[in-house]
């Protein structure tokens, strides 16, 4: 395969391209800082990338056998009003690019699929409440972020195959939620953060990237796929695995004024949580690796 890729630098988006890279399948990286991308992807060790600026996105889609669309600002930080602008705009101004790049290119040179990510916020925040592919949107700010999102994707050509992947919480050591816990529980101070109370989807990121491959390859997947583990668990039970994993006691808990503190409107992250199934992946018959938190953090640990 030829595929293009935004967010290529991201935490999945590296993993992704080391991936495809092993399978022998060409990479173009596009990207908005090259320098940073080189970086990242030395040519010595990745000589089937090609490394985009976005003057040249539209000559890697052309003839691209698919898109990756990764791209956007990371959730994970204090929200101010600029901060959550940024945060929608840097998903629908990629995703809305890449769409009319593709849209623009003739029906004999454009991609075949695109794949899109999106994110389990779609679905707003519940402690009782059970989502899955069918589910209505929410109504807070993280639904409304994943509801224009969609909204660019969807414009891409019928002929083009659309999955939109919404993604839960990524563990993995090199980024993403997990990286930020880790430190707590190293000093001791490791515990569910809130009240515990509250759901926590995640999926490993291995599994993840291996979604997004299956969605590469598999006409069957289309439209919406969750990109969560079949086995959500409450915080509580998170912090817990992680605890033993690490050595570490986990019983003392990160109150939610310390966390609304720290980041803010963007602590709801953490201290809301929703119960996402990936129904649609077990129906396509895709098997996860890490379907239980304990064996993916015990796997993460240990790298």
């Amino acid at each position: 395969m030829i595929v293009s890729i935004t967010g290529a630098t991201g935490f999945i988006g590296r993993r992704l391209v080391q991936k495809l890279a092993e399978g022998d399948h060409e990479v173009r990286v596009l990207t908005r800082s090259k320098e940073n991308a080189k970086l990242l992807f030395p040519v010595e060790k990745f000589p089937k990338i090609t490394i985009a600026g976005e003057f040249e996105w539209k000559d890697c889609i052309q003839g691209s056998t698919a898109v990756v669309n990764l791209a956007g600002m990371p959730i994970s930080t204090r929200w101010s009003s600029e901060v959550k602008k940024e945060i929608k705009d840097s998903r629908t101004r990629v995703t809305s690019k890449v769409v009319d790049l593709i849209n623009g290119t003739s029906y004999d040179t454009r991609p075949s699929v695109l794949i899109s990510a999106t994110a389990i916020g779609y679905y707003g925040t519940s402690e009782t409440k059970v989502f899955d592919e069918r589910s209505p949107s929410g109504n807070d700010y993280l639904s409304e972020v994943c509801r224009v999102w969609e909204a660019k994707a969807l414009g891409v050509d019928k002929d083009v195959r659309l999955a939109l992947i919404r993604i839960g919480v990524v563990l993995g050591k090199e980024g993403g939620a997990l990286a930020k816990m880790i430190p707590f529980f190293m000093m001791f101070a490791g515990g569910p953060l809130g009240s515990g109370n509250q759901w926590f989807s995640w999926i490993h990121l291995d599994d993840l990237v291996n979604l997004i491959l299956e969605a590469l390859k598999n006409p069957s997947y289309k439209g919406v796929i969750n990109g969560t583990a079949p086995n959500p668990v409450k915080l509580t039970e998170m912090c817990e695995k992680l605890g033993e994993v690490t050595g570490r006691p986990s019983w003392l808990p990160v109150p939610d004024f310390a966390l609304k503190a720290m980041l803010g409107e963007g602590a709801t992250i953490v201290l809301d949580g929703q119960k996402v199934l990936p129904l649609k992946a077990q129906e396509l018959g895709f098997s996860f690796k890490y379907p239980y938190v304990r064996d993916a953090l015990k796997a993460i640990i240990s790298l």
